[in-house]
């Protein structure tokens, strides 16, 4: 159910009987963004790639759900080189990351740690663990795949 509320969008949640605005952001606050669903998912990777670029911790969404409030146009894309196809996206100022924050996929990862706002949502799964440094242990329970997971 969707309400107005002090001139922003918010969503009502029938779990908790609260309403929310889901907000997020880069660092610096050049880029922000509302989401008015809460994350489907959340997951953590392990692999190198997502590890150096500072994103391995995603919440999936819905691209419905987005809506920008400002910043869209200060978000550099890094395409990577086969055989990697996921791109992704960092504030231009700051360098905060934000996963897969343009995506034209109906649902999309995003970076966990650029929402604003504190969800009830735990860690779903961990993939590529096989990748995960030594020095890092994994203290949840969430289920671990060698790769990537095959989502229904």
């Amino acid at each position: 159910m969707f309400m107005l509320c002090s001139c922003h969008l918010i969503t009502y949640w029938p779990a908790t009987g609260r309403c929310h605005m889901i907000e997020g952001s880069c660092c610096c606050g050049v880029v922000k963004f509302t989401l008015n669903a809460p994350p489907s998912m959340m997951g953590t990777c392990h692999c190198t790639r997502c590890r150096k670029l500072g994103a391995n911790v995603m919440v999936f969404i819905h691209r419905d759900s987005l809506t920008w409030r400002q910043g869209r146009d200060n978000i550099a894309l890094y395409q990577p080189e086969a055989p990697y196809k996921y791109a992704r996206c960092f504030c231009k100022t700051c360098g905060t990351s934000l996963g897969e924050i343009l995506s034209n996929e109906d649902s999309f990862p995003i970076s966990a740690q650029t929402l604003d706002t504190d969800l009830d949502i735990r860690n779903r799964f961990h993939e590529f663990v096989s990748e995960k440094p030594l020095w890092y242990e994994i203290c949840d329970t969430a289920e671990q795949f060698e790769g990537h997971p095959e989502m229904s």
